[in-house]
């Protein structure tokens, strides 16, 4: 799973999603993407179950590329344990998604191989997810 090596604080806040994504909102790096429409947290988790659909389907050949990152912990209290006490413990880690940012880009392989993985890859997200281009950042909506 990804997570960083260190970091400052162990918890964070909560924070909010508003807004559109500020940086990484272009396929810079593969020919095709996949481009969030709404905001949510992206787990760890998630990203690794997308990036292993990918990999499936492209049968390792061509080139992935992650750009999201999940820096900020999340925490869950005990099960059955009364209110107060304290912030819960560190749970897991998660990437904030805001809508109009690249998740995934991958090369390397043709259009319709590229479609099907990022279809797959769509899938194991909890947010409406569309496949863009590099030349068409319009994109279609998966």
């Amino acid at each position: 799973m990804l997570m960083p090596k260190r970091v400052k604080y162990r918890k964070q806040q909560r924070g909010r999603m508003r807004g559109e994504a500020k940086g990484g909102t272009t396929v810079d790096f593969g020919e095709w993407g996949l481009k969030a429409l709404a905001p949510a947290w992206i787990t760890a988790q998630q990203i690794e179950a997308g990036r292993i659909a990918i990999m499936r389907v492209m049968k390792r050949s061509g080139k992935l590329w992650i750009r999201v990152f999940p820096d900020k912990p999340y925490t869950k209290k005990p099960a059955e344990s009364r209110q107060g006490k304290g912030k819960g413990n560190v749970e897991g880690w998660v990437s904030v998604v805001k809508p109009g940012k690249i998740i995934f880009e991958i090369a390397g392989v043709d259009e319709n191989t590229a479609k099907e993985a990022l279809k797959y890859a769509a899938s194991k997200f909890p947010i409406p997810t569309k496949i863009v281009s590099r030349s068409n950042i319009g994109g279609e909506a998966v």
